[in-house]
């Protein structure tokens, strides 16, 4: 019932937003599926990265592991006009010393619309850019290398006041003997005042866990989501020492269960962030305290009822289309004040290249 509800709600806002643009369908800012243009093209677009995560936690002994690999994403896009675009393509994974080479290899394949105040997708799409602006504590940092697309809808407003966006993705289709799970929300930032340096972001996040068909004794029906509020002060265009800075804090709540063995388990606490930026070199850290929570696809650590994690970053490189950086991770957590991550990373994207164009008509 949970899922017919949250899928009704979701169709029923992205029609209701289609309906509200096609209205009102001689303003710039407004969905339209059809565009004055008649020029069609085609582009290609290459990118990637490889990365040397470690995750050696003492904290976390039972699920620590370093995670190496580098990620491939070759696809071609067919553009319909300036608004409407179709792509294909492929993103591969190899985690060194790997057997295959390519252990996985996610399609790619989506409708994207897109305007001044409007996007929408359908179909296999990237998360990057999309999705990656969740707290760690929701959506764990680690899906970016397992988990690249998202298999669904995504919609997303925005306006000189902030945006919102709206999401669901397919985690697995049920059968017999696979799970049907779907991951689902909602999040965006609101501006008062859209040259003010005060902000309200919101996240939630919602898993479902429908079992396999017939259901099977080991397989009960699960429900898991967390949430996030935070009242956020942007500095970064003020004259301050700093090429960024910002200052975050709010709350957190999250829910569990399992509907054949226990109802709803709540969790709730605060959270509060800091990010600074000078040159190649960041800093963040977040804290969290409060009560323990369980969110299936969010960063183990937030089991923890006190945790902080301070990351310092340093952009080793910057060249054209490449971009290569090192950040250091220190985790306090009960007992565990020393633990300590690294991560490398290096990122190239050509961006998306013309290579053909010719008259639709």
């Amino acid at each position: 019932m949970i899922k017919k509800i949250y899928l009704i709600v979701f169709v029923s806002l992205i029609t209701i937003s289609a309906s509200f643009g096609q209205q009102k369908k001689n303003t710039a800012d407004t969905i339209r599926l059809k565009s004055n243009s008649n020029t069609t093209s085609f582009d290609i677009h290459f990118n990637g990265f490889v990365f040397l995560d470690d995750h050696e936690y003492d904290a976390l002994i039972p699920i620590r592991k370093t995670i190496s690999g580098t990620r491939t994403a070759l696809d071609v896009g067919f553009n319909a006009d300036s608004l409407n675009h179709f792509v294909v393509g492929v993103n591969g994974l190899h985690e060194f010393g790997g057997k295959p080479y390519f252990l996985k290899v996610d399609p790619v394949a989506y409708y994207n619309f897109t305007n001044k105040h409007w996007i929408f997708n359908a179909g296999d799409f990237p998360r990057q850019g999309l999705l990656t602006q969740y707290p760690r504590a929701l959506l764990n940092d680690t899906l970016i290398y397992y988990r690249p697309n998202v298999e669904g809808l995504l919609l997303s407003n925005h306006g000189k006041h902030g945006n919102e966006t709206l999401w669901i993705d397919w985690l697995s289709r049920q059968t017999a003997t696979d799970r049907n799970q779907f991951l689902a929300g909602f999040f965006g930032k609101f501006k008062p005042w859209s040259t003010g340096p005060l902000y309200i972001s919101h996240f939630f996040m919602f898993m479902h866990d429908a079992g396999t068909k017939p259901l099977q004794p080991n397989s009960p029906i699960e429900d898991n989501g967390g949430a996030q509020v935070r009242l956020g002060l942007d500095l970064t265009h003020k004259q301050t020492l700093f090429d960024s800075l910002s200052f975050e804090v709010g709350g957190m709540g999250s829910a569990h269960r399992v509907r054949s063995q226990f109802n709803f388990i709540y969790s709730r606490g605060v959270v509060a962030s800091f990010y600074a930026s000078y040159k190649a070199f960041s800093l963040y850290d977040e804290f969290y305290k409060g009560e323990p929570n369980y969110i299936i696809y969010g960063d183990p650590f937030y089991v923890k009822t006190i945790y902080n994690r301070l990351d310092v970053s340093y952009a080793a490189f910057v060249y054209k289309h490449l971009r290569g950086s090192f950040m250091f991770s220190f985790h306090q957590s009960p007992s565990r004040l020393t633990d300590l991550s690294e991560v490398f990373r290096l990122v190239y994207d050509i961006g998306r290249v013309k290579i053909a164009q010719f008259n639709s008509n």
